[in-house]
């Protein structure tokens, strides 16, 4: 019982120091500012991106790439193939062409099933009908 009468208190106590820190005069309303009178002020925490220079697209760097394993894989060097190709899928992991890529160099190895999983996962990135028949020739 007591310990409810001081938390009331308490709460008492809180809500007279809170409605004192009013800035207006006790009776006043609040002033009406318009719209116009507003000024714009930036959001401080959200610095503004600074200006960049287009740079090239990440394509040109990953196609050099799969030109590269495509030359490994057609000497029967697989794993420099596959190295190659890993490297041009952290560039975009989203491109179907590299899937293409890896699942060419795992069939020419012999890993047909490796093959198959790879063609079926960049089916997911493919446009255009001749990118994704070419991924769905291994999936058969």
């Amino acid at each position: 019982m007591l310990c409810k009468l001081v938390v009331r208190i308490a709460a008492l106590g809180l809500l007279a120091v809170v409605t004192a820190c009013s800035t207006l005069p006790e009776g006043e309303p609040a002033p009406v500012v318009k719209a116009s009178q507003h000024a714009v002020i930036p959001d401080a925490r959200v610095p503004e991106a600074p200006f960049r220079a287009s740079t090239p697209s990440a394509s040109a760097a990953w196609k050099g790439l799969l030109a590269k394993a495509e030359q490994a894989t057609n000497r029967g060097d697989y794993e420099q193939a596959m190295a190659l190709l890993e490297r041009a899928q952290r560039i975009d992991p989203d491109s179907a062409e590299v899937y293409l890529g890896m699942a060419k160099t795992h069939s020419a190895s012999g890993d047909n099933v490796q093959a198959r999983a790879t063609a079926e996962r960049g089916q997911l990135y493919c446009s255009g009908k001749t990118q994704c028949d070419a991924l769905r020739r291994y999936t058969r």
